[in-house]
């Protein structure tokens, strides 16, 4: 082989050597650019996880707002109910201050009655009512009937005819309280709703 031949050879050698070297170089640069593009994929798949995780934040706030306003308004409807109660108890009981001022005016107008409203054929022992023993009860009312005039009794109280309607009739008094009992009762649902 002639030097000319070796050298050809040598020259083929190196160059095919600088190709493998290329070609290494050229793999290292793709290996590299697809790690980085998956590092890239990577950090924008982060980058969405933490939107999304924001955008989610951001909804459970929007939630609490709006739970926090609708409490606010039901508190705000507790609070309007519980002053129109109020108002409707003192309304009420202002009607109700007036028809016994004026049962008493009533009362102290009537002829024929003292002029104390309080009396002691009128006065009835304390504690009969609802727990009171029925035999008791029945005792006291005949007790009042027998002390009370006995031209009211018969029910011609004054010469109208139209004497103390509460005197006369008991029932009376049984239904009007039974109706204060109703009406304070709804009062106090109003208050607790």
């Amino acid at each position: 082989m002639t030097e000319e031949e070796h050298t050809t050879q040598a020259d083929e050698a190196t160059r095919s050597a600088q190709a493998a070297q290329a070609e290494q170089a050229a793999d290292r640069e793709r290996s590299e650019a697809r790690g980085a593009e998956l590092r890239s994929e990577l950090a924008a798949t982060d980058a969405r996880r933490a939107e999304e995780q924001t955008a989610k934040a951001h909804r459970a706030v929007e939630e609490a707002t709006q739970r926090e306003e609708k409490l606010r308004s039901k508190e705000q409807q507790a609070h309007e109910k519980a002053e129109a109660a109020e108002r409707e108890a003192d309304r009420e009981r202002a009607e109700a201050d007036e028809a016994a001022r004026r049962q008493r005016d009533t009362a102290e107008r009537a002829p024929g009655r003292p002029a104390s409203s309080v009396s002691g054929s009128n006065v009835v022992s304390p504690g009969i009512g609802s727990g009171t023993d029925p035999s008791a009860a029945a005792a006291a009312a005949r007790d009042a009937s027998a002390s009370r005039p006995a031209a009211f009794a018969a029910g011609g109280g004054n010469s109208g005819g139209t004497g103390d309607i509460a005197t006369e009739r008991p029932e009376v008094l049984v239904a009007a309280a039974f109706a204060g009992a109703f009406l304070f009762a709804r009062i106090l649902k109003r208050l607790v709703d």
